[in-house]
């Protein structure tokens, strides 16, 4: 087979096709890679993964139906709050002030304010009472509700004596974790055993219960132990928290004056 050498101008038009195919091919993969890069960047703002963090709720500050312990001090200001024939008055009942409670039997903080406000009254007498009303933290404290009621059969059963005699003993450490144990302690007060569960199963306690925990969201409860402090010109001053007896004589002092 014949082999002819290629002319000069056949060699020139060979290295211009080269250059035009090398030049065309790299113009055509950039225009490839902007279109597959818009895409992603057009694509990404509708990821699945975005999409889903999208649709997720930002969490939000949702006040609990049971609200949450406090050791703080409180603003003072004026709150509604009345006393009931039904509320167990610790102290001269006809005292110009009273330091009305509203407690958990399972707050730690409330078992530390227990002798403070004790010790109020012992520094006050014949001018402070005390009225013990509860609160159960119950989404915290799921048994203390349970415990309440328990207090309140006693007062129930055995008058102020077994109410009063209920409370302090929960918080000196008494067991009463089981309606067996709250019978026993109940029956130190002259409770019979029986009669005390039955009121446990009737309800009446859970239902006094509730109405001090409407009580104490109307009068400004957010946490355990909340105090109102009423004085005897209609003032109602209300405290947040374990506060130390001095600080509360301070206010019991300004309703005196």
């Amino acid at each position: 087979m014949d082999h002819h050498p290629k002319k000069k101008n056949d060699l020139d038009f060979d290295k211009k096709s080269l250059t035009f195919g090398f030049v065309g091919g790299f113009m055509a993969l950039c225009t490839i890679g902007f279109f597959i890069l818009l895409g992603v960047v057009l694509n990404d703002g509708a990821s699945p993964k975005t999409a889903k963090r999208a649709a997720a709720p930002t969490p939000t500050n949702v006040a609990e139906a049971a609200p949450t312990p406090s050791a703080g001090g409180g603003a003072v200001a004026n709150v509604s709050i009345e006393l009931t024939d039904g509320d167990y008055i610790k102290g001269d009942v006809d005292a110009p002030v009273t330091i009305v409670e509203y407690s958990d039997l399972d707050c730690p903080f409330c078992e530390r304010f227990h002798p403070n406000v004790e010790q109020v009254l012992a520094d006050n007498p014949g001018n402070v009472n005390w009225v013990y009303r509860h609160f159960p933290l119950r989404s915290i404290h799921p048994a203390a509700a349970r415990k309440a009621e328990g207090a309140e059969c006693a007062g129930e059963l055995a008058g102020a004596d077994g109410f009063w005699g209920f409370i302090d003993g929960a918080f000196a450490g008494e067991p009463v974790g089981t309606d067996t144990q709250m019978a026993e302690l109940a029956g130190q007060f002259g409770v019979d055993a029986g009669a005390f569960q039955e009121c446990l199963d009737s309800g009446l306690g859970a239902d006094r219960v509730a109405e001090d925990e409407r009580t104490g969201l109307q009068a400004g409860a957010q946490g355990t132990p909340y105090s109102v402090i009423l004085g005897p010109n209609g003032e109602s001053i209300p405290l947040s928290g374990a506060l130390p007896p001095a600080q509360m004589q301070q206010v019991v002092d300004s309703l005196l004056q």
